[in-house]
């Protein structure tokens, strides 16, 4: 299936060859301005649209805000529209893109389609801008953000060798889970923390993360592997026929890379059940005690959020979750 997007000009695709070349990204010249593009809309949103728009749309909320606030708030709008967007391309690439759905476990490892390619464009640009913001504010967001950042960018620009390009929308459709986790934020700042609509959303957030991130993620984890796994220990004379193998580093790196991934996803769902059993723990205690709780904080970094419970009556209302992506 064909790149649906206008080719990358003439004079960038020549500039870029050789260093393309040399570091083994030979699909990357026809998707740099993806890869642009994509960076330059999330900075646009962030920098410029964001900050106009929402004041306009909730100004007693927005203007109220200090200055770390506004910078969650605006990271937020970002990974509402690039979870919106990359999902919906993903789903149509998965389902429409009949080149990608016939290939066999070698062309999942070395296949390569110009709309996969297209979608492999947008997540890097996303990751490329996500870098950029988790080093700017490491003090706000922490660690394992940057190391999020830096996996997640791994992962997505070794697939311009081509390698494992077919698992491109596989993997970004992890995103399914990160509309509920910034709906559930913004509730929070737009004082609807305990109302009905957080609570579903709250049902949802848990359900889509446990199913899409963990029992999806891990089959698919599973699969790539073992696709992977397959081309590397390939005999030498289909090596020939088929004009290449897998390096042990190369394996490495991305099989590496989308562990920690993986982990980090089940590190995150692990801390949320944490912190909502510490809360229910602390609420059956007070009736106990008949003495009236004291609110609880409990940080929690989700793909760069934190989470935090306040002191409510019921269970999926009291967490606030806060969610970069």
């Amino acid at each position: 299936m064909r790149d649906p997007f206008p080719q990358c000009p003439a004079s960038v695709v020549k500039a870029i060859t050789p260093i393309c070349q040399a570091i083994g990204f030979t699909t990357l010249p026809s998707h740099a301005h993806e890869v642009f593009g994509a960076f330059l809309l999330y900075h646009v949103i962030n920098v410029y649209v964001s900050p106009l728009v929402s004041p306009l749309l909730f100004p007693k909320t927005y203007r109220s805000f200090n200055k770390r606030n506004r910078i969650n708030w605006d990271i937020h709008v970002v990974s509402l529209v690039q979870s919106t967007l990359i999902c919906i391309v993903s789903f149509y690439a998965m389902f429409a893109d009949r080149e990608r759905s016939a290939m066999n476990a070698h062309q999942r490892v070395w296949g390569y389609t110009g709309f996969c390619g297209m979608v492999q464009a947008l997540g890097a640009g996303y990751f490329l801008w996500d870098l950029m913001v988790s080093t700017q504010y490491l003090n706000i967001f922490g660690p394992g953000l940057l190391a999020h950042a830096v996996c997640a960018l791994c992962v997505f620009s070794l697939g311009f060798r081509p390698f494992v390009n077919y698992y491109a929308p596989t993997f970004l459709l992890y995103e399914l889970s990160s509309p509920f986790l910034n709906f559930h934020w913004f509730m929070d700042k737009l004082e609807m923390t305990g109302s009905r609509l957080q609570l579903l959303n709250g049902i949802c957030l848990l359900v889509v993360f446990f199913f899409c991130r963990l029992i999806y993620g891990t089959y698919s984890s599973f699969r790539v592997g073992m696709d992977i796994y397959e081309a590397w220990k390939m005999p030498p004379d289909d090596i020939v026929a088929q004009g290449r193998n897998v390096p042990a580093w190369l394996a490495l790196s991305y099989v590496t890379s989308n562990l920690i991934l993986h982990f980090l996803n089940i590190y995150w769902f692990g801390k949320m059940i944490e912190a909502l059993r510490k809360r229910f723990d602390s609420t059956t205690n007070t009736k106990q005690d008949g003495k009236k709780s004291e609110p609880i904080e409990d940080g929690v970094s989700v793909e760069g959020t934190d989470l935090k419970i306040p002191d409510t009556t019921s269970l999926f209302r009291e967490s606030n979750v806060r969610q970069r992506k």
